[in-house]
């Protein structure tokens, strides 16, 4: 059995990445072809482990902790259980990993040859999650993103042997959109957690205070507010859409369905009134559909 076959058929794993189906956008949609799929999901199955580590939204039973050798009482530790499992990740490049995603990322990391260094940034925003709850300015957000984000869409660049400075440049754009648009879908969310990924400096600017966060519905202020990041990510979806317009056949349609995917999800935020306290906005799929066709669209009439 092979090391990816292995990682499917433990429970934990196939938890994860059966949470792909809630992406905002599709992973490693049918169309691709069959090797790039395996190396998306591989990627996938990383990110979003990470993520779940870092959010205690692990599957339950304890086998994530077991695999990476860590005691039940340890893996309430989400700093300690990040520590092992970035010191598992090292040994996806130099040894043999304990985790069964790990196991199944190694052969993705050595026919691609995938470096360390995104993969940490992943770890890293995660990490940086459980220390920081809040950010003063639109520059530290972005900063954040850049490890929390940005990071995933350069791995989709060098699985597919497309990774360019100026397309690195546009990913970076598309990505830092979608994790944004992320944060304004689940702002209730987040403030359960102790987070609020709001700029500061923007809650002042339109006199909203947590409070307001907290309520059942947005009023007048934070929907205004919400109004402002929405325009935000869409500008830096636009910038960053060229990208797909630089590459062609099945991977612009990869791409044009990243860059829909959040489009489609703003739509929903300006549909609900900006109204995000109530509940995440979800794209619905003809409205991804007719997002999708306006990319490629534009990337015809630009490429």
């Amino acid at each position: 059995m092979t090391d990816t076959r292995q990682a499917r058929t433990d429970a934990s794993s196939r938890a994860t990445l059966g949470k792909a189906a809630d992406e905002n956008f599709p992973v490693a949609p049918f169309f691709l072809p069959r090797a790039w799929r395996d190396d998306l999901m591989a990627v996938y199955g990383f990110a979003r482990l990470v993520d779940d580590i870092g959010d205690g939204d692990l599957a339950p039973g304890g086998a994530d902790a077991r695999h990476l050798g860590l005691a039940p009482e340890a893996a309430e530790d989400r700093l300690a259980f990040l520590d092992a499992f970035e010191a598992d990740l090292h040994r996806v490049f130099d040894g043999t990993p304990r985790h069964p995603l790990l196991r199944g990322l190694r052969p993705t990391v050595l026919r691609r040859g995938l470096t360390l260094e995104p993969f940490l940034g992943l770890i890293a925003a995660n990490r940086q999650d459980q220390l920081v709850g809040r950010y003063e300015t639109y520059d530290d957000l972005l900063a954040y993103c850049a490890l929390s984000a940005n990071p995933v869409g350069r791995l989709v660049l060098a699985i597919t042997g497309t990774d360019t400075p100026e397309r690195i440049r546009r990913s970076d754009e598309i990505c830092t959109a979608l994790q944004i648009v992320e944060h304004l879908q689940d702002v209730a969310e987040d403030l359960g957690n102790d987070r609020i990924y709001l700029p500061a400096e923007d809650l002042k600017r339109f006199h909203v205070t947590e409070s307001d966060l907290a309520r059942p519905t947005a009023g007048a202020s934070v929907r205004a507010l919400i109004a402002f990041e929405a325009d935000r990510a869409r500008a830096l979806l636009h910038a960053g859409a060229p990208l797909v317009g630089s590459v062609h056949g099945r991977l612009r349609l990869l791409l044009a369905g990243f860059t829909a995917g959040g489009l489609a999800a703003l739509d929903a935020i300006t549909d609900a009134g900006f109204d995000v306290l109530t509940g995440p906005p979800k794209a619905t799929k003809p409205s991804l559909m007719r997002q999708v066709g306006a990319v490629l669209l534009r990337a015809r009439r630009e490429g």
